[in-house]
């Protein structure tokens, strides 16, 4: 279980460090070809978007090291439920927008990747 734990521990930053940086590879890495991000829109409306969809974006757009964004990204929790599924919280920012994100981990072939990033978006100062 600790092993597992320093797993999903890693490929949690692993995830923080690709969307702060921008880096399309350390996210590629940490979610699985067939993962996906789900949030609710401004208009309530639910908005899912495949991996490789949210990767294009993320290539498109300045990472947020690169237009010196002030880090604030932390693991808030992290829940082995069992031998092949973990549920991590996290919490990061690309001012003026704070995001928390759950995100839903499987273990195959012994590798921890995300499945799921469900997550939500507040605006702020």
């Amino acid at each position: 279980m600790y092993n597992d734990l320093k797993a999903v521990e890693a490929v949690t930053w692993t995830y923080l460090n690709g969307l702060y940086e921008g880096d399309v590879a350390k996210l590629e890495h940490a979610f699985h070809p067939t993962s996906a991000l789900t949030t609710a829109d401004d208009e309530g409306l639910i908005r899912i978007v495949p991996r490789d969809e949210w990767l294009a974006a993320v290539a498109a757009r300045p990472s947020p090291k690169a237009a010196g964004m002030v880090r604030g990204d932390h693991i808030l929790t992290i829940d082995i439920v069992g031998p092949t599924l973990a549920l991590v919280k996290v919490k990061c920012q690309m001012p003026p927008r704070y995001f928390t994100d759950l995100l839903s981990f499987v273990k195959v072939e012994s590798k921890w990747q995300i499945v799921q990033k469900v997550y939500m978006t507040e605006m702020g100062p």
